[in-house]
């Protein structure tokens, strides 16, 4: 007698799959257009619909981004260490060559102070400034001045040199009570004493109204004037400090030398007025033959 067996579950769902496979494509047609028409027909059920799946996916969604979120701070905690060990690297290596110029720079300074006391030279006047906003340009064709809100009342004084952050930017040509006016090196007026530090030569730097004042009175050389060499004030002539830096020298089409200022004057906006102590010296009147020979008589 044979035994009836049970049909598998399998071939039972076998025409289903089939059925679905094949109208697969028409159901989802027909699920879409449904749905369009309920979002259509009762925005209400579907926005709350889509709020309650939003909610309830909202954790299966966070668990999995947080690996992602989680490699993502490691992998940019990596850089940054990395980053931070080049960086520390790198700052050693410079906090070292600090080091040796600051020994460098004690032991000089030890030097030149045993100089200075073995050849007894005359010590230097004590530098103060007041810092000043430039208010007003009267740059133009024939003029190259600028006006600072910086006066008597701040301590500012004519003949006072006006330096910006790189270099020397002019000299104090008015002083009033509450503000001053400024003629930058490159005005036509403008005369400065300078020294070529590579070659220690004596020059004039006189500006032309251009960006570029000229370079006057350098003695020739046989090797000529090299373009890159920095150029100071010698400081003669009692009208400005020495050493403080102008610019560069540039070579032109004609091998005429010309300075390239430290100083953007096309972005300058403010300016310190240095005091040495020069321009009230140079403001004394000097006394005259008669004068001296009538303090000699008494």
């Amino acid at each position: 007698m044979r035994l009836l067996r049970a049909p598998s579950p399998m071939r039972l769902t076998m025409p289903i799959r089939a059925w679905m496979q094949r109208f697969a494509l028409l159901l989802l047609i027909l699920a879409s257009f449904g749905l369009i028409v309920l979002g259509k027909a009762d925005t209400v059920v579907v926005e709350r619909l889509r709020t309650r799946t939003a909610d309830t996916l909202a954790p299966l969604l966070d668990a999995i981004s947080r690996p992602v979120a989680t490699v993502g701070r490691v992998t940019d905690e990596v850089r940054e260490i990395t980053a931070l060990r080049a960086e520390n690297d790198r700052l050693r290596e410079a906090n070292g060559r600090l080091l040796q110029w600051q020994e460098v720079a004690r032991r000089l300074e030890a030097e030149n102070g045993q100089l200075r006391e073995l050849m007894n030279v005359t010590p230097e006047p004590s530098l103060s400034y007041v810092s000043a906003r430039i208010i007003a340009d009267s740059g133009g064709a024939f003029v190259r001045s600028v006006l600072v809100n910086a006066g008597g009342r701040q301590g500012a004084a004519k003949g006072q040199a006006a330096i910006a952050d790189h270099g020397l930017a002019g000299r104090v040509v008015e002083a009033g009570e509450r503000a001053s006016r400024v003629l930058l090196i490159t005005d036509l007026n403008s005369r400065i004493p300078v020294i070529v530090e590579g070659t220690r030569e004596r020059a004039v730097v006189a500006g032309d109204n251009g960006p570029r004042p000229r370079l006057l009175y350098v003695a020739a050389r046989k090797d000529g004037l090299r373009g890159g060499e920095r150029v100071v004030t010698s400081g003669h002539g009692g009208v400005f400090p020495p050493g403080i830096p102008i610019g560069e020298v540039v070579l032109g089409e004609d091998a005429a030398p010309r300075v390239l200022p430290y100083v953007d004057f096309d972005r300058l906006e403010y300016v310190r007025l240095v005091d040495t102590g020069l321009a009230q010296t140079l403001s004394e009147p000097i006394p005259g033959p008669q004068r001296i020979r009538g303090r000699g008589r008494q």
